[in-house]
């Protein structure tokens, strides 16, 4: 690993205490603006979702709709509760050739994209020492009157994620403050930048549980994506 991973990994809990966590269970509420430009205003509104630690898998019960999701790399489905399978889809990513910013989703294509966004966005940084990952610190920024150190992340083929390369930016404190990135599936020409804060410590693993990713709108800015956990746990 080199130095700033090394560090960033420590200040989030250390890989010792990451390597005995086999899943992290998260209750959350997940809105903002980019659901209905995709046609699912509510469907993240009220969620809870379990991120599987040592392999690229996460479940997601839709509370109150009798509905939950199940996302591997190469396979989503939607099953009622009692684990009787309603749809799915083999090879998920090929769904989204064509679309564009405003292409609506059904409910397979949400299950696909929350459940590579939500396993990368809990196993990092952890998972950027896994093998195949390539990290190297790039210049930092000024931003909210700090100094953020910035690691620029290659992802392996093998790995579902926004895209390949993607940036995480730390704070003095070795904490991540900010992700950036664009998305393949949705605009690959746009920049996103999702903000983490309310930092938690959850049986030793050090955990944001507030993001938002904001876009402009005139001389203000709406909320695109607003993610608010309130209750993790790991296990």
């Amino acid at each position: 690993m080199n130095d700033l991973l090394t560090s960033v990994v420590a200040a989030h809990g250390g890989l010792e205490r990451w390597n005995r966590i086999r899943a992290i269970r998260v209750d959350a509420a997940i809105t903002g603006a980019f659901w209905q430009v995709k046609g699912k205003a509510d469907a993240l509104k009220e969620v809870r979702f379990e991120v599987d630690t040592t392999r690229q898998r996460l479940t997601m019960d839709f509370v109150g709709q009798n509905r939950r999701s199940l996302f591997q790399p190469d396979r989503v489905v939607l099953q009622q509760p009692v684990g009787t399978v309603v749809d799915a889809r083999d090879d998920p990513e090929r769904s989204f050739d064509g679309h564009q910013f405003q292409t609506p989703w059904d409910d397979l294509h949400l299950a696909y994209f929350t459940g590579e966004a939500l396993w990368t966005y809990l196993t990092a940084p952890f998972l950027f020492t896994w093998p195949g990952f390539v990290c190297e610190e790039i210049a930092p920024v000024e931003a909210d009157g700090e100094t953020w150190r910035r690691l620029n992340v290659t992802f392996p083929d093998h790995i579902k994620t926004h895209t390949r390369k993607q940036v995480f930016c730390f704070g003095p404190d070795g904490l991540l403050r900010r992700h950036d990135f664009t998305i393949d599936i949705v605009d690959p020409s746009t920049e996103s930048q999702l903000d983490a804060a309310d930092y938690r410590d959850i049986d030793g693993i050090i955990i944001p549980a507030t993001r938002r990713a904001y876009a402009p709108m005139g001389d203000d800015q709406i909320v695109m994506v607003a993610i608010d956990m309130a209750d993790i746990t790991a296990s």
